[in-house]
């Protein structure tokens, strides 16, 4: 009787133990499971689990965040940018379907909108460093639509007139862009200072350069009108144009004259930058064809073509082309009122003899160009 409850007993313990190591057993496994599944799981995953859904983070700084949720934040936002970039992408590489504009608009609100958020500022990839009165604003609000160029809106004349104030000065001044896109300022005085080739090279010997040009009579004239207005007590246009004009001596130390001598400060640039990286836009063409002088301007930067004539429309008020008003805009959008103001009237032989004053300037700038602007 006793035999058989030992026997009894120890079958049961039998039992006990080997249902206790299953057990145990099974317990190791799933816990290996699960373990060893969270160490391979995908970066997305991963992050997923970790970074909480930022709705509301244009709203909000990324500070306090861990900083690998930031980076995720920054690539997803990009990579939703090239998706709508790529499909609106013209199958043309030098023109947009007409039926694009309003999907390159969000675009270009979408790039900017990533670019305040997560962009860094940076010295500018290039410049428009001139000519006054020669259309360097209408290139500047013409180029500033394309998604990849972000600029800098007033004229920060650094190389010029704050050169002492340092790089990080200047750099602070720049609209935050991301790696992709093109940080860009003009100051059209830049052209006709000395130093500032050198000041330039010297920030960065691959800027690329954009030089507004124009008939140099047309432009002095606009340039003594615009300096009538602030100045309405300034001598007559000839008395400052002239030192003798019975004989036709034109004072080329006037400001107004002295800008048009186009070829004597770009021979001063070219002493520190190669011709390859200047471009020259015509401020006639820019009026009769800004879509086909913002294309070069466009192809110069290394930018698609996204520019194209669907964006105008002729202003005959002003006397020159206006942006066609965006979808989230009533207005389209037009330089201001200082620009396109009325000339004052010039006597034509006053006209003849600067165009004769001008006229070799005229010829060695287009020789050294390789363009002729048929000004004479």
């Amino acid at each position: 009787m006793a035999h058989r409850f030992l026997s009894s007993a120890n079958r049961f313990s039998a039992r006990f133990a080997f249902m206790f190591t299953v057990s145990l057993s099974c317990t190791y496994l799933c816990y290996n499971i699960i373990f060893c599944r969270g160490t391979i799981m995908t970066d997305r995953g991963y992050e997923g689990r970790r970074c909480p859904p930022n709705k509301n983070a244009g709203a909000k700084k990324l500070l306090g965040r861990p900083e690998h949720c930031a980076s995720l934040e920054v690539r997803s936002a990009l990579n939703e940018s090239a998706a709508q970039r790529g499909s609106s992408e013209p199958r043309d590489q030098t023109r947009a379907p007409a039926s694009s504009g309003s999907r390159w608009a969000e675009v270009k609100s979408k790039n900017m909108s990533v670019a305040q958020k997560y962009g860094n500022k940076k010295l500018p990839n290039a410049l428009i460093v001139g000519v006054k009165k020669g259309g360097t604003r209408a290139v500047l609000e013409f180029i500033r639509i394309h998604p990849d160029v972000r600029a800098l809106g007033t004229e920060p004349h650094f190389f010029d007139r704050n050169y002492d104030r340092g790089l990080d000065w200047y750099r602070g001044l720049m609209p935050r862009t991301l790696d992709s896109q093109i940080t860009l300022e003009k100051t059209p005085s830049y052209f006709v200072t000395r130093e500032a080739p050198r000041r330039i090279s010297s920030m960065s010997r691959d800027t690329k350069l954009i030089v507004v040009v124009r008939n140099p009579v047309t432009r002095a004239i606009s340039d003594y009108t615009q300096t009538l207005s602030k100045k309405p007590d300034i001598p007559t246009f000839e008395d400052l144009a002239f030192k003798n004009r019975s004989v036709g001596l034109v004072d080329a130390s006037w400001n107004a004259i002295r800008i048009g001598m186009y070829i004597l400060h770009l021979e001063n640039w070219l002493q520190y930058f190669r011709l390859s990286q200047i471009h020259f836009v015509s401020g006639e063409r820019l009026i009769t064809d800004p879509a086909g002088e913002m294309g070069r301007v466009q192809d110069f930067l290394g930018l698609k073509r996204i520019i194209t004539d669907k964006h105008f429309y002729f202003n005959r008020t002003k006397g020159f082309p206006c942006l066609k008003k965006p979808e989230s805009s009533s207005q389209p959008r037009c330089l201001g009122k200082s620009k396109g103001r009325t000339h004052v009237q010039i006597d034509q032989e006053v006209i003849e003899q600067l165009q004769e004053f001008y006229r070799p300037f005229n010829v060695k700038f287009y020789e050294t160009v390789g363009h002729d602007f048929k000004w004479d």
